[in-house]
This record gives C-alpha cells, structure tokens and sequence, in this order.
C-alpha cells in the first residue's frame, strides 16, 4: 500500500483543505448575525487538556429556568465552528448548545485519540462544564455529530447515562468493519483520515503506527489494529449503551467510502431502545453537508426532530414513523420499513455456473470508483462508476449474467456472495461488483466489496461468503444484473503474488450464487 501514499495524502489535505474553507463560512455567517448568542470558552478535558469551544443559549435565558442541552463534537479535521448554523438553530428552538473541537485538532490541545479513553472522558467533562457553567437541564442532555462527532457520541452515551438521545451522522459503529472490511485494508479512505490528520492536527504515536501498519500490510500487527478499532467501536459496548437507555438515531449514505452502510445497519440491529436508521444517496457526511450551511436539510431536520421529542416530550410523531427510512439512489421518496431484517426479505439469486479462472494483478477496468468524488456523482446526477461488460478482459475479470428482467427490480439492502475459491497462492484478494446492464452492455455500479485471505493452501478449494455494501437501487426493466470479480481495485490493498490465479467454480452439491435483496412491486 506504501507505493501510493504521497500523492494520496497530498490529494486528500487538499480536499480537506478546501473541506475547512467550507466549514469557516458556515460558521461564520451565523455567528455574524447573532453574535451575542455565542460565548468561545476553553474547557478543561480529561487530564487538564484544553478543548476549545463555543457555547449558545437561547435568547433571554437569564438562569431562572433550566434548558436541555445537545454537545457537538466536531467532525475529523474540522474547527469549531463547523456546526453553527445548526447550533443557532437549536438554541433558537430552546437548546443550550454546546461545540467542542475535540482533542489533537486545532486550538484544542492534546493528540488525536480516534475516539479512545481520553475522547469519551472529554466528552463526560464537557457536560459537566456546561452543567455547571450554563443554564443545561441536567436530565435532558442529547449529543450528536457529524462523522468522528458522531463516533465519539456514540461511545459516550454508552459510558456516560446522562446522555438520553444521540443524533449520529455519517459516523461508525464497527471501526474495523469500516477500513479493514473483508480483511482488506480501504486505502484511499484511510489516506484520506491520515491526511486530514497532518494538515489539521497531531497524530499521537500510537495513531501512527496503526496507519504505518496498515499501509505496511503487516500482519504481525494485525490482531493489535483489530483490539484497537474494538475498544473505539460502540458495537463493542451495545449493551451498556442498550443498558442506559439513550434514544438512538443513525443517518449514512449508501456510497458512504469511508464508514459504509453496512457497519451501522447491524449495529441498528442490536439496538434495544428507541432507534431510528435513515439511508441515503452520498458519500460520507455530503448528505448533512447543506445543513452545515444553514440551508434546509433532511437529515439535520429530523434530527432536531428526535431531539424534540426525546429530550423536550414534544409529540411530534416521530416515534411512530417507521423507523428505517430508505431513500433510493435511483429516484423517489423515502420507504419506511419496521426494521432493516424486512428491507431484504425477499430475494432473488442469480446463478453462478462454470469454472472461469482469472489472472492477478492486473486491474480489468472494474472498480469502485474515487474515495468521495464517485458517490457524490452518483448523489448528484445519478452517475455511478460505469464499466462496459462486452469490453472487460476476460483473463483478468469473471463476468456472470442474469436473464433481462421484464419488470423494474428495486434492490433494497445486502446483497451476497457465496462461491467456491480455488487459488494458486496462499494469500489474495478479489473485489466482487454488480452492475445494473443496459442494452448495449453498459454497466452502471450497484455495489461491491473487497475480500482477502492469507494462509490458505495453493490449489485447495474453500468457501468463499461475502456481504456486499448495502445499497438502494432501481434497475429499470429491460435490464439485466451482471456479477463481476477481479483482483485490483484503487479504493483497496490487494494482497494478490504476482503471477497469481483465482479459480471460481459451482460444485453441484453446493453451487455459486449471488443473492440480490429486492422490495416487492
């Protein structure tokens, strides 16, 4: 993974560069409006570290009553000021509000955790700051957060029980599920973290032996970067967060590249309380970007939505919508559902016969497309990753078809692969993608995942069972759907010697497939 480490940190702190110039002129326009609303304050952390901050109560608060209070951790990169569109917003609802930029990032002192100990004992320490320093209801506290805000939310209201209601955007609850999915390391996201951790902040030693490790594919080190995602992963906690009883709302993107959909769609499963999980087209945190500007935005509205209700009683029937609430890549409004198991309850599979033996190393033109620029297209202008299946080389990419489809067919949730893999070598990885196919053999992405394996025996068989990234999508009729698999995609490390072969078959007694999740007409 080292060979393309520059020119994928330069790219990535130029991105988040211009992802900060951003985040300044949404803070500051509000701030200019109403800047007697707004207090900057230093807020001592766990261990005496500084936390730069800003605090806002609604207009005549004079400490006669008391208000409740959301706390927003800033996002990975961004300052404080990232959420002060929202904030003013809130405190004009009758929120105390809260911003912290957290630990290792600009003014605030300290290095980065990635949302360690110190992260959540912060978190527990600005509540107590605001309790005592601000007009903040000590039983009615909320947290959320866009990205790492919400991660670090998350975590703390497993740890902390004054926190009732959670608002996560855009955020993880599986770390390792997130960057090491299918034992593959995502490359491009974790230059895109590690850049953004150069230019904004200060790595701690720890946090850069994990990215040296993981660019280094070492794995001796392995076992460690898995227990040190798991100690900074929610899922890890559920049931002390289930025990203490916060209201849980998850929002992502269906592209999101850096914490896919996957990740909080189990975890919203193992939630006991009250959960609400919204999907939609973008890539990581595009689809709560306008609301960052003060501009109207689904996501921040039904945030402050389950914060009415949750933390002020307000019975505006948010907990009696359906609380899986999809929105198609393709077209439409949102479809509820009374939980994720039915959005993929019914099924269809696709088979896949023959034995295609494919070559290593060599990318076929198959991909995922660009960390953050492929999704937004697709958020945008319905523009996925495209390849062309008469064109891809069959010595480098297996290609299985289905039969047209005579009507629309509306793939909601996981789909998954299951085949049997025979390779030359001991160590590989493969990418799995599938294409909705027009007419002239065009394919428009669906989805796709990677998946490695080490130490297995050359020339043996094995069963080979992956869960592609979650995913929204109409196939218009006339279409087909087409399963590609190859060895080289730029979003991963691939694991792959050279000279290696990848053999796929469909033993009769336990035959290749891929099963698609669609909702019923």
């Amino acid at each position: 993974m080292g060979h393309g480490r520059t020119a994928l940190r330069t790219t990535a702190s130029a991105a988040v560069s211009a992802a900060l110039i951003a985040g300044t002129v949404v803070g500051l326009a509000p701030a200019a409006e109403a800047a007697p609303s707004v207090r900057f304050v230093d807020i001592p952390g766990d261990g005496g570290t500084v936390l730069k901050a800003n605090v806002l109560t609604p207009a005549g608060a004079d400490g006669s009553r008391g208000y409740p209070l959301i706390v927003l951790p800033t996002s990975w990169g961004l300052p404080q000021v990232e959420y002060l569109a929202q904030a003013q917003k809130l405190a004009d609802s009758g929120y105390v509000v809260l911003t912290y930029n957290v630990r290792g990032f600009w003014q605030s002192g300290g290095q980065i955790e990635v949302a360690g100990p110190p992260d959540v004992a912060d978190a527990s320490k600005v509540i107590d700051w605001a309790l005592a320093h601000t007009p903040a209801d000590p039983r009615h506290i909320g947290m959320a957060g866009v990205s790492y805000g919400a991660g670090i939310s998350l975590l703390t209201a497993a740890h902390d029980k004054r926190v009732k209601a959670v608002a996560a955007l855009s955020g993880w609850a599986d770390l390792i599920a997130s960057i090491y999915s299918g034992r593959t390391q995502h490359v491009q996201a974790a230059a895109v973290l590690d850049g953004a951790a150069t230019v904004t902040g200060r790595e701690s030693p720890e946090l850069r032996a994990i990215f040296d490790n993981l660019y280094s594919s070492d794995l001796s080190k392995e076992q460690e970067m898995i227990d040190w995602g798991r100690k900074r992963s929610v899922m890890t906690y559920v049931d002390q967060l289930n025990s203490n009883g916060a209201a849980v709302m998850l929002a992502n993107a269906w592209g999101d590249t850096v914490f896919p959909a996957n990740q909080y769609a189990d975890f919203y499963e193992k939630l006991a309380g009250p959960k609400r999980l919204e999907l939609r087209p973008g890539d990581h945190a595009t689809a709560e970007l306008t609301g960052l500007f003060g501009l109207p935005n689904d996501v921040w509205t039904d945030t402050e939505r389950w914060f009415d209700h949750y933390l002020r009683g307000s019975e505006n029937g948010i907990d009696r919508e359906q609380p899986v609430q999809l929105k198609s890549r393709s077209a439409g409004g949102y479809e509820g559902y009374p939980d994720w198991k039915s959005v993929g309850a019914t099924r269809r599979k696709i088979a896949l016969g023959g034995s295609p033996t494919i070559h290593a190393n060599i990318d076929s033109g198959a991909d995922g497309g660009i960390v953050l620029l492929s999704s937004i297209l697709d958020q945008i202008a319905q523009l996925p990753p495209i390849a062309s299946m008469p064109l891809l080389p069959r010595r480098w990419a297996a290609v299985w078809q289905s039969e047209r489809y005579g009507s629309a067919q509306r793939v909601r949730g996981t789909a998954s692969l299951h085949t049997t893999l025979t390779p030359t070598k001991e160590s590989g990885t493969f990418v799995a993608y599938l294409y909705d196919v027009g007419a002239l053999g065009i394919g428009k992405l669906v989805t796709h995942a990677p998946y490695t394996w080490h130490g297995r025996t050359p020339g043996e068989s094995f069963d080979v069972d992956l869960d592609l990234f979650s995913t929204a999508y109409d196939v218009p009729a006339g279409h087909r759907l087409a399963l590609v698999v190859d060895t080289v995609d730029p979003l991963y490390i691939e694991h792959n010697p050279s000279g290696a072969q990848l053999t796929f078959s469909s033993p009769s007694d336990d035959p290749s497939y891929v099963s698609v999740p669609v909702r019923e007409q």
